[in-house]
């Protein structure tokens, strides 16, 4: 009886997976616009943002407030966004590598990983030449 109910089961199982409709093309059109419009907004809020940063420093060395900025701030921020970076990309890396296994997809984990660890190393590098 319990064969029969675990046949019955499957049968329904791919009875219903063949009636899944498939993607429609409106579905794939958006889904390969969405990471295109996240570069364009990405790009836009960078421009924006070295636009406003230019402007803030002509005015502070206007009004003769500006400070030189050392590279001690830049040293900290790489050290972070390496340890950030690293950390997303490992376990990417390790979660591609076991559903995917080695293939292309890896690349999604190992980039930033990669990156990360150049991060990194600029810090300990930059850390000596002081």
């Amino acid at each position: 009886m319990e064969e029969q109910s675990t046949q019955e089961l499957l049968r329904q199982l791919i009875e219903i997976q063949k009636a899944r409709p498939e993607s429609s093309e409106a579905a794939q059109i958006i889904i390969s616009v969405v990471p295109l419009l996240g570069v364009v907004l990405g790009a836009t809020l960078l421009f924006f943002f070295f636009l406003w940063n230019y402007k803030l420093k002509k005015e502070l060395i206007r009004a003769g407030q500006y400070q030189y900025q050392s590279l001690k701030n830049v040293r900290l921020f790489s050290l972070l966004i390496g340890i950030i970076s690293f950390a997303v990309g490992l376990p990417m890396t390790m979660l591609f590598g076991a559903v995917e296994g080695v293939s292309y997809s890896l690349l999604g984990g190992l980039i930033p990983s990669f990156v990360g660890l150049g991060f990194i190393v600029f810090y300990v590098v930059s850390r000596k030449r002081d």
